[in-house]
């Protein structure tokens, strides 16, 4: 049985039209992934990206230490974005971001048992749940990143208030205001453009393979004769690339680059190598699913006290 929410669920995953994602899911028996698939083999669908949709509230929160030689990124979900403006929850992040950066935890488990570093006489499991207990609404650490260089510096970038959130790491040689400008648009770009691989040797063969296969499809429902289908999914495939791989990237702040080129350019003023070692992007509440309530039913319901 395919369900309304499961057609609404797709068509915000594609952008594909209500009765093409209904007769897509109805094709794969409501298999959701494979749906994706068959619209995008059909033309009818961009291409997933691999977060889920963004539901939860909270904050993404980062701390840059002294020297930016290390750096954390942090999320913090709660129920509402009432709690997320609320002061107390604020300095929670804050305070879970400046811990990230010190601890040498790998897990969310492992950190949460961890002395608060605020309060030594409570863990920081201890200090969520003192302010869920005074706040009155379910909050949670979901998950931190940990970055430190000794040749190069670590830089951060928030946007939306704690909607979003990078932390991305700079190896160089040199360290001046000119590298920590870069940094941060590398930061900004990763924010904006959402890359899902630092350059193209970092796409695993799983994934390309399924893209290659997806544009092969496409290309013979297209009509095109299978001698040029190869050359036709090469070239998407080449598409693909500066669509998720951050160095491949068209520069937001100047069309003229890429993101390799840029750094090029940008090395060859400073007289010394700029590469991006690694990062991390945070979308608060990225894959996980929130109730949606109607408020005219909620209301409806109170009213005949059901």
């Amino acid at each position: 049985m395919i369900s309304a929410s499961m057609v609404k669920e797709l068509r915000e995953k594609t952008g594909a039209g209500m009765m093409d994602c209904k007769r897509a899911l109805s094709e794969t028996d409501g298999d959701m992934e494979k749906a994706i698939e068959l619209l995008r083999e059909k033309g009818l669908a961009a291409a997933a990206k691999k977060s889920g949709r963004i539901a939860a509230e909270g904050l993404v929160r980062a701390y840059i230490s002294e020297g930016m030689k290390s750096g954390s990124l942090v999320e913090v979900n709660c129920e509402t974005d009432f709690v997320a403006d609320n002061e107390e929850f604020i300095t929670l992040t804050k305070n879970i971001a400046m811990q990230a950066v010190q601890t040498n935890s790998t897990t969310i488990g492992e950190f949460s048992d961890e002395k608060y570093i605020t309060d030594a006489a409570m863990t920081v499991n201890d200090a969520v749940t003192a302010l869920i207990a005074k706040l009155g609404e379910n909050m949670s650490v979901r998950r931190f990143q940990k970055f430190s260089i000794e040749n190069g510096i670590v830089q951060s970038y928030i946007h939306g208030g704690g909607r979003i959130g990078v932390l991305v790491e700079l190896s160089c040689e040199k360290q001046d205001d000119v590298l920590i400008q870069i940094a941060k648009d590398i930061a900004m770009q990763i924010a904006a453009a959402s890359p899902l691989f630092l350059d193209n040797t970092c796409v695993d063969n799983e994934t390309l393979e399924k893209e290659k296969e997806i544009y092969r499809v496409q290309a013979l429902n297209e009509g095109k004769p299978e001698k040029i289908v190869e050359k036709m999914v090469m070239g998407r495939v080449n598409k693909y690339y500066k669509e998720v791989c951050l160095l491949e990237q068209i520069w937001v702040k100047n069309a003229d680059y890429t993101i390799k080129k840029y750094l090029q350019e940008e090395s060859k003023k400073l007289g010394a190598d700029i590469k991006v070692t690694r990062y991390v992007r945070f979308e608060r509440g990225e894959g996980i699913e929130k109730k949606e309530e109607n408020f005219a039913e909620e209301v409806q319901r109170q009213v005949q006290g059901k």
